[in-house]
C-alpha cells in the first residue's frame, strides 16, 4: 500500500509489462489513464483521469515502463483522506486491459 498525505501533490506510479504474442513490446504509445475508486468498487466511466508515461524506456529490474497520474491538490486528481483501489487502463487496439495495481491510503 502506498501512502500519501492529503496536502501533498505527487506522482503515483504504476509498473507496465506488456507482450505480444509473447515478446515483450513498448506500451509508452498507447494512451493511459487511471481511476482511484473506494474499496474494491470499479470504475465507472466518468472515474478515468488522464496518466501520462515516465519517459520511453523500460526500468530495470523487470523491463517495466512507468506510467503515473499525477495526485494531490492542484493535480490531476484531488483524493481526500481514506483508502482507495488504484486503477490502470491503457487503451491500445484491438485490447483496453483494465488492471487494479494496488491500494492508496490518503491520510
Amino acid at each position: 500500500m502506498r501512502t500519501q498525505s492529503a496536502l501533498s501533490l505527487e506522482y503515483v506510479p504504476a509498473a507496465i509489462t506488456a507482450t505480444s504474442m509473447g515478446v515483450p513490446v513498448n506500451p509508452t504509445g498507447d494512451p493511459v489513464s487511471f481511476a482511484f475508486t473506494v474499496g474494491a468498487a470499479r470504475p465507472a466511466t466518468g472515474d478515468w483521469k488522464a496518466g501520462s508515461w515516465d519517459g520511453t524506456q523500460p526500468r530495470t529490474p523487470g523491463n517495466a515502463y512507468i506510467a503515473h497520474c499525477l495526485v494531490g491538490p492542484g493535480g490531476t486528481v484531488t483524493l481526500s483522506a481514506g483508502k482507495y483501489t488504484m486503477w490502470v487502463r491503457i487503451t491500445d487496439n484491438p485490447e483496453i486491459p483494465v488492471i487494479p495495481f494496488g491500494l492508496l491510503n490518503i491520510t
